[in-house]
């Protein structure tokens, strides 16, 4: 790289960060909004915990397609910023068209559209980022994007602010706000981001040819071991997350008959996790690997759910919650940078988008379907007992990976080298 790129592209992949988290962050922010406000919706829906698990699940169906289908178009045209600012604009207006509906139809059809639109933007923004970013700070730009930004706002934002605006306005007005901070990101979108970053063209340039990218047939990114091992990992995960997101605040409110402020408090304290974790898992990931990270802290995770069932104080339950709620930092691991680190770069929206649409698919979908008509046969109880397991499946699978992350494969090439010397 020329002496000259690089501040420039410093910069840029700073400024990329901050405007791809506020884009990830706002997705989480409207796909969370449903469950801290279906306590507010019952006297006009009356939703019984399996319908809750239905409009969960069809969101999460609409997104898996659309990933898997943005991701493959994104890789064939060879553009992301368009599909991006689309996705964004739409996903705001869907959700926000959530607090026009008068029945469970018209619910559920709004909730399928807006994560068709949402389904879209983690591909798109994952790949402008692993492409904007410095190796050393791959797993900890990837982290921030995708868990801090949905735990800051999705976690922390979104029960404080969707909470008072459905007590001081009404649940409905709590959904059309949505629709403002959609409309000044994808301006943001469309006049600061660059399709290719300043580091990959002076990359190219230092290499004296523009760089090809050849096409990669999705059969050859499906043969690839960890391509594979992170489409099993992620609909585990996605059951731990969904299942665990959903059912929670109904189950403070009905099991644990909490307040809906005192709801709203301990749902933040996932949110603080949320932020801490994900950016912390990755950048730890960066220096100890990723697979003895995701082992390590998705074993916490399997005890987040079964704290949510045995611990009576909200105080000491929020406190655990922050220490076990480590899931959404490993997010990164199985759903981006594994990924990235594998298979060619051609490829990479691709491999995105059909690893968040398997799980979003298996995971994000039929889990809360199936936590939901658990929960309504055997209390909401079953659905944290089905997302522990969920997090232990994923224990299990990690175990089959392969090392990606460069600090570690270069120390373990220096060792070896060390011994063949010796």
């Amino acid at each position: 790289m020329r002496a000259g790129a690089a501040p420039s592209a410093d910069r840029y992949e700073n400024r990329l960060l901050l405007i791809l988290f506020l884009a990830f962050g706002f997705v989480f922010f409207d796909r969370q909004a449903l469950a801290f406000l279906a306590p507010y919706m019952d006297e006009d829906f009356g939703l019984s915990n399996s319908e809750l698990g239905v409009l969960s699940g069809v969101l999460a169906l609409t997104w898996a397609l659309a990933g898997m289908f943005a991701g493959n178009l994104s890789d064939r045209l060879g553009r992301r910023k368009p599909i991006l600012i689309g996705a964004v604009l739409l996903f705001s207006l869907f959700s926000s068209a959530s607090g026009l509906m008068t029945g469970f139809a018209g619910l559920l059809l709004a909730r399928a559209l807006m994560g068709a639109a949402e389904g879209a933007v983690l591909p798109m923004a994952q790949s402008l980022m692993v492409d904007a970013s410095r190796e050393s700070r791959r797993g900890l730009n990837m982290g921030v994007l995708q868990g801090s930004s949905a735990g800051l706002l999705g976690g922390i934002v979104a029960p404080v602010a969707v909470v008072w605006l459905a007590e001081t306005f009404g649940w409905r007005t709590a959904f059309f706000v949505t629709i403002v901070p959609g409309i000044v990101i994808a301006g943001l979108i469309a006049k600061f981001v660059l399709e290719r970053s300043p580091r990959s063209v002076a990359a190219e340039q230092a290499a004296g040819a523009p760089a090809k990218r050849p096409k990669v047939p999705i059969r050859d990114v499906l043969r690839m071991r960890n391509v594979v091992i992170c489409m099993l990992i992620a609909p585990c995960y996605l059951t731990w997350f969904v299942t665990l997101i959903t059912f929670t605040p109904k189950y403070l409110t009905d099991e644990k008959h909490w307040s809906p402020g005192t709801m709203s408090a301990v749902m933040t304290c996932l949110g603080v996790a949320w932020v801490l974790w994900g950016f912390a898992t990755p950048a730890i990931s960066d220096r100890i690997g990723r697979r003895p990270a995701l082992i390590g802290f998705t074993a916490l995770a399997v005890c987040c759910p079964l704290a949510v069932v045995h611990v009576e104080s909200p105080v000491l339950l929020g406190a655990l919650l922050i220490l076990t709620y480590t899931g959404l930092g490993c997010f990164t691991l199985f759903m981006a940078t594994i990924p990235a680190e594998t298979v060619p770069k051609a490829a990479l929206a691709t491999a995105l988008g059909v690893i968040m649409g398997v799980g979003e698919l298996a995971g994000g979908f039929l889990g809360p379907l199936v936590a939901g008509r658990a929960s309504d046969a055997w209390g909401l109880q079953a659905a944290m007992f089905i997302a522990a397991g969920g997090a232990a499946l994923v224990v299990a699978l990690s175990f089959a990976l392969r090392e990606t992350a460069p600090a570690v494969l270069r120390r373990r090439a220096g060792a070896e080298t060390a011994e063949a010397v010796a």
